[in-house]
């Protein structure tokens, strides 16, 4: 079994290190670095399957590196940060973050969320004849499940997080359904509370829609939301 890694931005260097020390206890192969420059530097040399990322950090803030992440990179990112409002919150949800833990925190419930988090990375779906999993479309589009791809009528990949890739693809399994903030939290595994789930079907109709007044998730009133295309296997 692959040793995951996970790569700690965090300038407090006694908190990083214990966290660190921490992580790799649960047998994590763990890095730390301290700023935005290094993260970088770091990313562009080694593997990362999941990023713990300070929001308050010297130089460009852990906001900004999630936003900037998120145009290239589809590694989860959990935010790690002292700020408790809800606002903080859904902000780092919009950069693309995938959690949200507030510090001071128990050691043991971000090794629950890290491990949620990764769970929910790609897994292959092997049928009789030894192919991967399914792929689907709607209107054009197409969703790889094993890959985590979405490419538009085009052909062209578009960048999803992991948060909205596992959105999109309980939407589209499940179409045409009227589904819950409550059904979606549950179906996608997420720690979370419902506002949550606005926040990432806004990001999604975003990337999705390409007529202004029709968006492939429709909003129902005191119900939650559906997802309007066929979908098929391709």
């Amino acid at each position: 079994m692959t040793t995951r890694s996970i790569l700690i931005v965090e300038d407090d260097q006694e908190t990083g290190s214990l966290i660190a020390r921490y992580l790799r206890g649960h047998s994590f192969s763990v890095d730390l670095v301290p700023d935005g420059r290094a993260m970088d530097r770091h990313m562009t040399q080694n593997r990362v399957d999941l990023i713990v990322l300070d929001i308050t950090l010297p130089g460009e803030d852990g906001l900004s590196l999630c936003r900037r992440l998120r145009v290239v990179h589809p590694t989860p990112i959990i935010f790690l940060t002292a700020k408790s409002d809800e606002i903080d919150r859904i902000v780092g949800l919009e950069m693309g973050a995938d959690d949200y833990i507030v510090k001071p925190f128990n050691p043991r419930e971000l090794v629950a969320r890290i491990n949620a988090v990764l769970r929910r990375r790609p897994t292959a779906t092997v049928g009789s004849s030894g192919g991967t999993t399914k792929r689907l479309t709607f209107d054009g589009w197409l969703i790889d499940l094993r890959l985590r791809e979405l490419r538009d009528p085009g052909g062209a990949k578009i960048a999803l997080t992991s948060a909205e890739f596992e959105l999109l693809q309980v939407l589209c399994e499940r179409h045409g359904r009227v589904l819950s903030r409550e059904n979606l939290l549950g179906m996608t595994g997420r720690l979370g509370f419902q506002r949550s789930v606005d926040v990432l079907v806004s990001r999604l109709r975003g990337k999705l829609d390409r007529v202004e007044g029709v968006s492939m998730i429709r909003t129902v009133r005191a119900g939650g939301y559906v997802f309007v295309p066929e979908v098929n296997d391709a």
